[in-house]
């Protein structure tokens, strides 16, 4: 386990969705709707790491119900 300011930290996995608008990579965290962007796919993942640890940096981590992530085809 990590530690910052003399804390043990927990690692959570969180589902992440990236869509590409004009020259931006947006990712959006499932779990809460955090979201941030970058120029590449990794760096919009880092922003959207450090967006989500901010997001939760004075809070007990809830706990999540499991996140089941699919597709589906619509005629239109």
């Amino acid at each position: 386990m990590e530690k910052r300011k003399g804390l043990e930290l927990l690692k959570k996995l969180f589902t992440v969705a990236i869509q590409k608008e004009d020259e931006w990579y947006v990712a959006k965290c499932i779990e809460n709707s955090v979201a941030s962007q970058g120029k590449t796919m990794d760096e919009a993942i880092i922003n959207l790491q450090e967006a989500v640890a901010l997001y939760y940096e004075d809070e007990v981590l809830p706990m999540f119900s499991q996140t089941f992530v699919t597709t589906m085809e619509i005629a239109l």
